[in-house]
């Protein structure tokens, strides 16, 4: 059925999130088009080009910590302790790293004092690997070793963990947050994510003339404006919080060069705490832990979902050579844990990288003969939950037996439906207790929750395109 004039989008989406009246924004799926005749058609799955290797490559690095015979003295009412490490590295909040026979003295004479040991280990001044070796620590002191009281991603467990065993949340379709629009997916801006405990922001990417923005499939259903201006938010946030790893997940929506978007990703001035691994491609085990990118100056892991040139940019990781996916925008509530990007990819080949669990539910409406996804609102509670048939913890737990290992993301919408429920499931495969409060305050407010069904949406939809 066509019209004669074309359909507002921003109408259309409106339309949808407000006849789901929910406290939340509705989504609506990342690759649905609304054509200019005003029929809307449902797009494939993304199947950009995968790249593989046949060898791996590996280059050399330096750590810029100095790891010289350190002394520090810390007082603490009358009583004063001194600590001596050898070829090992001290990190404190408020204290400077301390080199060579340099000596620190606190006189502080509160009450209480914090801890001033927060990392410590050893990272050696250079490292040179091979294709089999990894980067590791080790540390000739014979001296007791301090205990560290200092989180890293909010878990002071996590320090000596590697970047790869260690479950985390992440928020799907992160910068699309907007009020009445069936296109956003996340309630709660990026700032509020990441204080929240997401370490995981992904979004997609578009150009909008020369500039490219995020947005879902067409910038004309939801512009969440130029990358720039996100990742600096990102990038005011993770200087202000120097124990934390972040993780960000681009999508190259437009499969564009990927040297085009590389000024407006350094303009933010996040990859100046950019990783760069030592090998290419890197294996489950090849990671890293924390502790050691934390104190290397490397805190935040990008990766780009197609069309990458690690050569070119060493610090832009093709996520599909050493990750993979479950399936896309799921709307069997059952959510298989099979590999579906990269496809063809083996067991023994999966079970070596790290992979992401996408885990937020969709709903699939027909509107005049073709589809449309949107989030399924209704069921979020359940979605997020921790015990339950279709919810995050039952799907974590399938996908840990299935494959030994839990995922290394927990890939949803709406995270902070269920106050903190995700955290809660991610900590439980992380042997630790989740004990924070959740969730931060909406970006923006959205419409209540109440009795309108999801069948409602299509009915209100074709009356608006009539009407038209």
């Amino acid at each position: 059925m066509l019209f004669s004039r074309s359909v507002p989008l921003g109408l259309v989406f409106a339309a949808v999130a407000n006849a789901q009246n929910t406290q939340l924004p509705s989504v609506s799926d990342s690759r649905t088009t609304i054509s200019g005749t005003g029929g809307i058609t449902e797009g494939t799955l993304p199947t950009g080009d995968y790249l593989s290797y046949t060898s791996t490559s590996t280059r050399e690095i330096s750590s810029p910590i100095s790891t010289l015979y350190a002394t520090s003295t810390i007082s603490s009412r009358s009583t004063t302790r001194t600590t001596s490490i050898a070829t090992a590295t001290l990190l404190g909040i408020g204290t400077p790293l301390i080199g060579g026979n340099d000596t620190a003295t606190s006189t502080n004479s509160s009450s209480t004092t914090n801890s001033q040991t927060l990392l410590l280990g050893s990272v050696r001044a250079t490292t040179s690997l091979n294709g089999t070796s990894n980067s590791t620590a080790s540390s000739t002191s014979s001296l007791p070793q301090a205990t560290n009281t200092t989180p890293c991603n909010n878990y002071a467990e996590f320090c000596s963990r590697k970047y790869s065993n260690i479950t985390e949340v992440a928020a799907h379709n992160s910068p699309f947050v907007l009020k009445s629009n069936a296109a956003a997916n996340q309630a709660l801006g990026v700032t509020s994510q990441l204080n929240d405990g997401i370490r995981l922001l992904q979004g997609q990417m578009h150009f909008v003339g020369d500039i490219p923005h995020f947005c879902h499939s067409s910038c004309d259903i939801l512009d969440a404006g130029p990358i720039t201006d996100y990742l600096t938010e990102v990038n005011t946030w993770v200087e202000s919080h120097p124990y934390d790893i972040v993780t960000i997940l681009l999508g190259n929506g437009n499969y564009s060069l990927v040297n085009k978007y590389i000024p407006f990703i350094e303009e933010s001035g996040l990859v100046n705490h950019a990783y760069i691994p030592p090998k290419v491609p890197m294996a489950k085990d090849d990671w890293p832990t924390l502790a050691s990118m934390i104190l290397s100056g490397q805190r935040v892991v990008f990766f780009l979902d197609y069309d990458t040139n690690q050569t070119s940019f060493p610090w832009l990781l093709d996520e599909f050579s050493q990750a993979w996916e479950t399936p896309f925008d799921p709307t069997n509530r059952s959510f298989p844990c099979s590999v579906q990007r990269p496809p063809g990819l083996s067991v023994a080949d999966a079970q070596n990288r790290i992979y992401l669990m996408n885990h937020n539910l969709n709903y699939d409406i027909n509107l005049l003969g073709n589809s449309l996804l949107v989030p399924n609102i209704p069921l979020l509670n359940i979605t997020n939950n921790v015990t339950g048939d279709g919810s995050l913890g039952v799907s974590t737990q399938e996908c840990t037996e299935q494959w030994g290992a839990p995922p290394k993301f927990l890939n949803v919408d709406y995270y902070n439906v269920g106050k903190g429920s995700v955290f809660e499931v991610a900590a439980k495969y992380n042997n630790v207790t989740y004990n924070r409060k959740c969730c931060g305050l909406p970006a923006s407010a959205g419409v209540r929750i109440g009795g309108s069904s999801l069948p409602f949406v299509a009915a209100l939809v074709v009356g608006l395109l009539v009407m038209l």
